[in-house]
């Protein structure tokens, strides 16, 4: 076996070695970036989990693959503004109904609600690069009635998006992938009600184990998260939000740790906020919810449990 290794050579050398070449970066073959508007996404899904109070009573029903009509009761107080510190919360009570047909194609969501608000959205996708999206709420308030279109391009290596609404808003954004694993993108909008116009800048890093992400606007907003991905059920999150106009600052760390049967994300904050959200799978089509927020400098305390059917 010794006359098979060279003398004075490692068995190592035997072995290829990686040309400058193959570490080298193809800009010819970069990966598609996700969407502007979803680059905290991961951290989103670990620090900002949709906490509820009160009760909440969820059932779906589908008549066939793709057309389904959803019921959705929720009893619980409302907050209302308060000059004072405390918070004031009143007791409410509203029914949902709902209709969804999801086609590979084509999405149309509907909503009503007993206090008079109707919300629907539509997501068609007319190519495999173009897609058309859109958002409306209807009230009887007054100015809490809206619009929004969102028109998506889909590139190799980039996504375009361009966005329209009510009251003179337009805004677009584009996000370029770098390398194969940065991405660098921008946007702009304009508020002509409000007479207002911004621009913004955003960086995005991504590996196997973890995602780094910054943004900047000349809003003053300045938001970084990171996730750190330790093993494929749990991930550890977080983030820091800056107002420069404002001097305010607010950090974050939260977890989310998927089980076999449930859940859990939580979080605590630099303002003394605590919030913990549980997803419990009781049976096929069942689910127990169950969510807590505590807020300890505003003695402000939150409890919700709901079921979910179908």
């Amino acid at each position: 076996m010794a006359g098979l290794v060279p003398p004075g050579a490692s068995p190592d050398a035997s072995k290829p070695a990686h040309s400058k070449a193959d570490e080298k970066t193809d800009y010819m073959n970069l990966p598609c970036p996700i969407p502007y508007e979803e680059l905290h996404r991961e951290a989103l899904m670990s620090l900002k989990p949709e906490t509820f109070e009160g009760l909440r009573f969820d059932f779906t029903k589908g008549l066939n693959q793709k057309f389904s009509l959803s019921h959705s009761v929720f009893m619980g107080p409302t907050e209302i503004p308060s000059q004072s510190a405390e918070t004031i919360k009143i007791p409410t009570a509203h029914y949902e109904f709902g209709t969804n047909f999801i086609d590979p194609n084509l999405m149309l969501i509907g909503r009503v609600l007993t206090d008079g608000r109707l919300n629907a959205r539509l997501k068609w996708d007319l190519t495999d690069n173009f897609t058309v999206k859109a958002n409306a709420q209807l009230s009887n308030e007054p100015h809490m009635s809206h619009g929004m279109f969102n028109f998506d391009y889909k590139g190799k290596d980039f996504r375009s998006q361009f966005q329209m609404g009510n009251g003179a808003l337009f805004g677009a954004s584009y996000i370029q992938s770098i390398t194969q694993h940065l991405s660098l993108g921008g946007e702009v909008f304009w508020a002509g009600q409000h007479r207002k116009s911004g621009i913004g800048y955003a960086a995005r890093y991504e590996t196997d184990k973890m995602v780094a992400t910054g943004q900047v606007a000349n809003t003053g907003i300045v938001a970084l998260s990171y996730v750190q991905k330790v093993s494929d059920k749990v991930s550890l999150a977080t983030d820091l939000m800056y107002n420069y106009m404002s001097r305010d600052v607010t950090a974050s760390v939260g977890y989310d740790y998927i089980l076999r049967q449930c859940r859990l994300r939580g979080k605590i904050d630099s303002n003394g906020c605590t919030t913990s959200y549980l997803e419990e799978r009781l049976n096929m089509g069942l689910n127990f919810i169950l969510s807590a927020e505590i807020d300890h400098r505003k003695k402000d305390y939150k409890f919700g449990f709901g079921l979910t059917v179908g």
